[in-house]
């Protein structure tokens, strides 16, 4: 049985496509994995558990059926969708996972991150981060009527545009030096993370030992997961909404 990782989907009502098509995936890891593992902004934007749109309803239908079929389905909080909250994982049966989460994969410890948190040059995007998580800022956020959310989100998303347009790409990547830090801290030599929409296995050296950082590709018209075997091998696959395409293949019979 394999363990599927993805990250970045920003399911909203304008990406029906995208919605089917992580439907798909479920019924797949239902019938052939050990455990689905989501690592932020799995939503465009979550302005709250009592807003459930149109995409809201489908995807929390599909994740509840996963679920009380018995597939583990666990979930990290994204830039785009960190208020998400005790309802929707209520309402799903997934589970919340912490912002740094070491998981023993195959006998092996693996990081989970979303990797915003290693973006350290973006010093701009970094603060405001920090304001828009505190306790504070997200209670005031959530008094707001549905409408008024979702227009600062909407809001917040040009912005975003803009700042990544005007910005240089590699200051927007993760620093190295952020990468080390973490792996250092929680005894790993791999790590797993999504956020930066660039798909990639980079290998380097920490502490004279090989280790590995894979960056999860973002569902951007295509959709992208990472497939680990209890063998240690692993591998990025990709699936086309409306096509035939597969992510863990036929199901075995």
């Amino acid at each position: 049985m394999t363990t599927v990782f993805v990250s970045d989907l920003h399911l909203s009502d304008q990406t029906p496509a995208m919605v089917q098509l992580f439907c798909s995936l479920l019924k797949e890891c239902q019938n052939q994995a050990t455990a689905l593992y989501i690592l932020g902004d799995f939503f465009d934007a979550w302005v709250g558990d009592d807003v459930p749109d149109g995409t809201a309803k489908i995807v929390i239908t599909a994740l509840r059926e996963a679920t009380s079929a018995g597939l583990p389905v666990a979930i990290q909080h994204g830039n785009r969708d960190f208020l998400l909250g005790k309802r929707f994982f209520a309402q799903t049966g997934c589970t919340l996972l912490p912002e740094e989460y070491l998981l023993n994969l195959h006998g092996q410890p693996v990081l989970l991150m979303h990797g915003d948190s290693l973006c350290t040059d973006d010093l701009a995007y970094q603060r405001f981060r920090k304001r828009s998580r505190t306790f504070l800022a997200k209670s005031l956020f959530l008094l707001r009527s549905r409408t008024k959310r979702q227009a600062i989100a909407a809001h917040y998303r040009e912005k975003s545009r803009e700042h990544t347009a005007m910005t240089a790409e590699s200051i927007m990547d993760v620093t190295q030096n952020a990468v080390v830090a973490i792996m250092q801290k929680h005894h790993t030599l791999h790590l797993i993370h999504g956020h930066t929409h660039r798909p990639a296995e980079h290998v380097f050296l920490l502490q004279e030992k090989e280790a590995s950082r894979t960056v999860l590709p973002a569902w951007h018209g295509t959709g992208g997961a990472l497939i680990c075997l209890p063998d240690g091998s692993r591998k990025t696959v990709f699936a086309r909404p409306g096509t035939s395409d597969t992510f863990l293949g036929p199901t075995a019979t």
